[in-house]
């Protein structure tokens, strides 16, 4: 497993000028780093990597951000704005070094609302029609995409991974995986672990966060049955420390952040690696 580092943690929205943030992020241990890219043409991809191996860091996963506007089941507009969104996430992971894009790609965080089930249906299929043509185009590029189940607070739509993988099954593309996060299951799965088990071999990425948004381990999260469900299945995968605090003020907004649960980013990021490191032991 490598370990890796969220860039929302520090910065929103990702520039080049994020640049800054490499060497601290190397200092402190992680092997890679997640960035979150809101808008595409706020960096330059060349001189991103160049700074990453200049750092000895990877980005071993690109954030997608999907915010309102960017709708995979949303009106003709925001089906076009999503797909050419998650198009220029494929295009430029590669250069970043990545092989993979991640997040809540199918709607728009935090569109949730009551619907007839004619209309999920219609809803559900119109991903799936979506979904396929992204998935032709990832493969194309030698990208792979992960769905990532919110909490219901955040979506109606796809809150386990159990949808997740009936998203995959009805998109029938070697291209589609799951992207598992420890809070959103905290929230939403019966078993945490099982729905981890569930994931074996369709599971890419994971997010490590606590309970409370803040640092892994200082929460009341099983983590023990955590990483004996990603024993069990021999997850060899990345994960990834994605927590918040309100000192990012857009990501604090969107995520519900309205107060300081942890002493500083700093110490999210390092307590929090140590953490994951000692349960990956």
């Amino acid at each position: 497993m490598k370990f890796g580092i969220n860039t929302y943690l520090f910065s929103s929205p990702f520039t080049n000028e994020s640049v800054f943030l490499f060497p601290l992020f190397k200092e402190w241990g992680f092997d890679f780093v997640e960035i979150a890219v809101e808008d595409p043409a706020n960096i330059d991809p060349g001189f991103i990597r160049s700074e990453l191996d200049k750092n000895g860091l990877e980005c071993r996963s690109v954030c997608a951000a999907t915010g309102p506007g960017r709708d995979l089941r949303g009106n003709r507009k925001e089906q076009v704005t999503s797909l050419e969104y998650v198009k220029a996430l494929i295009d430029l992971a590669p250069i970043l070094g990545s092989r993979l894009v991640a997040g809540p790609i199918y709607s728009s965080v935090g569109r949730a609302e009551f619907v007839t089930e004619s209309d999920k249906r219609r809803q559900w299929d119109l991903v799936v029609e979506n979904l396929r043509g992204l998935c032709e185009y990832a493969s194309a590029n030698q990208v792979k995409l992960a769905i990532e189940p919110l909490n219901r607070y955040e979506t109606d739509f796809i809150n386990t991974c159990e949808q997740a993988l009936q998203m995959i099954k009805d998109v029938g593309s070697d291209s589609l995986y799951v992207h598992l996060d420890v809070f959103h299951m905290n929230l939403e799965e019966k078993d945490p672990g099982m729905a981890i088990v569930k994931a074996a071999g369709r599971l890419a990425l994971l997010h490590a966060s606590g309970s409370d948004r803040g640092t892994p381990g200082g929460d009341q999260i099983n983590w023990d049955r955590i990483f004996y469900a990603l024993d069990k299945i021999n997850y060899e995968g990345d994960i990834v420390i994605e927590s918040f605090t309100p000192d990012v003020k857009i990501i604090a907004k969107a995520a519900s952040i309205w107060r300081q649960m942890e002493p500083s980013k700093e110490a999210i990021a390092i307590d929090g690696l140590a953490f994951l490191r000692s349960m990956s032991l």
